[in-house]
């Protein structure tokens, strides 16, 4: 895994702002969905943006992913995906309660969870290839 520089200036205050605990949180899971992204062949190019005041992922065949932390949940952090898609209600058909969820819309991590990343990664590559998997059963996970 190599650390993949913030291009976009406002992306990295945004991380710069998060308290410094979560910051590595949420760098961490950053870098995780960029690794995931690295690895799949048809995701080009995958976008680092800002969408609601928070780091969020796009490609053209995907759904967009964002991560965030909220001062109103101080020792949570979360993974959001789109809630109009079958991303979340997937992930806990298939992983059950190897994660907490937040509706149809995220994944919420608490600060002292360890992260299940083989499961985690297959989350952000289904969301990263939505467009192209939305019309399999269980989105071909």
């Amino acid at each position: 895994m190599g650390i993949h520089t913030i291009e976009d200036t406002q992306v990295a205050a945004v991380f710069n702002n998060y308290p410094k605990h979560i910051q590595k949180k949420l760098l961490f899971l950053r870098q995780l969905t960029l690794d995931t992204a690295s690895e799949i062949e048809a995701i080009h190019p995958l976008e680092e943006t800002l969408k609601w005041g928070e780091p969020s992922y796009l490609t053209k065949n995907g759904s967009t992913i964002r991560i965030g932390w909220k001062k109103s949940s101080p020792h949570q952090y979360a993974m959001y995906f789109n809630c109009n898609t079958k991303l979340v209600d997937t992930f806990k058909e298939l992983f059950g309660d190897t994660f907490h969820y937040e509706g149809n819309r995220a994944i919420v991590f608490d600060e002292n969870d360890e992260i299940p990343v083989d499961e985690l990664k297959q989350c952000i590559s289904s969301s990263l290839t939505y467009h192209i998997r939305k019309h399999l059963p269980m989105l071909g996970m």
